[in-house]
């Protein structure tokens, strides 16, 4: 199985969402399935925060120097996530008809 630079299998389809452009509105896909414990931590905490399929989100900021953290806006909040992060979550371009996005 191949996997990307954080361990991680690639999206079918999609990117990540440190790969979005800002303030470029996107859905949810999926989040990945790491293999290091760490990690499956923390897509279980991405996941308990609302990061689920066909929830609408964007990156709105990203920091200096390295671009990052990422500011990101999911729903009516906006979250702090290092790229390392945000390269777990796989998401496609626009939101679906009646999302509501904040």
């Amino acid at each position: 199985m191949q996997t990307n630079n954080f361990g991680a299998a690639p999206a079918s389809s999609g990117l990540r969402l440190d790969q979005l452009p800002d303030n470029q509105w996107a859905t949810v896909l999926d989040v990945a399935r790491p293999e290091g414990a760490d990690d499956r931590e923390l897509v279980l905490r991405l996941t308990e925060i609302g990061f689920v399929p066909g929830e609408a989100v964007r990156v709105v900021a990203r920091g200096l120097p390295g671009r990052e953290p990422l500011a990101v806006r999911l729903g009516h909040t906006t979250f702090a996530l290092r790229r390392h992060e945000a390269a777990l979550i796989h998401v496609a371009p626009g939101v679906p008809e009646g999302a509501s996005h904040g």
